[in-house]
């Protein structure tokens, strides 16, 4: 997650924050009840909420299952109803996170792929991982599957018994609810695909 002075004036303008509370105080939920739903911590959904922070894709998809949304709503002016999406590249959110991020937080890089569809099954994203040491990697879970395809770099993905090194080309589809990891071993950022599909 990044701190407000650190957020681009593109995501300040997707309004995550308010969404999010809109979304909860439509469903009359505190942010105890939330918490409770969700699995995740009040003080961070406090931080959502006054866009302290900018939560990464899991915690999104935590979100979108409680409110029943589709996690394009998060990124997205207007809902529609088409049979056909385009979106441009100039159209893509790029939500990004400095080097001095708390410990704890995930730290990749990812960009929508496809933010108008609100009522798809897969949410399609483009992740940039920066180059870090093991003790840095933060393990995540969300219910669905995950698909990442590596375009550039070296990659390592790591559960709690599994680790796997990925070089460009190589591809991975795992069941998103184990606790896994990824991180960056070259010299430079590594640039994936990653498709998650959420569970109903």
């Amino acid at each position: 997650m990044q701190h407000t002075d650190d957020v681009s004036r593109e995501v300040q303008a997707l309004n995550l924050g308010a969404k999010v509370r809109d979304l909860r105080q439509k469903f009359r939920y505190t942010v105890q009840d939330l918490a409770a739903k969700t699995g995740l911590e009040k003080e961070l959904l406090d931080q959502i909420e006054a866009e302290m922070v900018v939560p990464p894709v899991a915690t999104l998809l935590k979100l979108a299952k409680a409110f029943n949304v589709g996690l394009a709503y998060f990124f997205q002016d207007e809902l529609t109803g088409q049979k056909i999406s385009i979106t441009r590249k100039s159209e893509r959110t790029r939500l990004e996170r400095r080097p001095h991020h708390r410990e704890g937080e995930v730290t990749y890089i990812y960009e929508t792929l496809e933010n108008k569809k609100p009522e798809k099954h897969m949410e399609p994203f483009l992740v940039e991982f920066p180059v870090m040491d093991t003790a840095e990697m933060v393990f995540v879970s969300h219910e669905g599957e995950e698909f990442l395809y590596l375009m550039e770099g070296r990659l390592e993905f790591r559960t709690v018994d599994r680790v796997e090194v990925l070089e460009p080309g190589d591809s991975i589809y795992f069941d998103s609810d184990i606790s896994h990891s990824f991180r960056c071993i070259g010299d430079a950022p590594a640039k994936a695909v990653v498709v998650v599909w959420s569970r109903p």
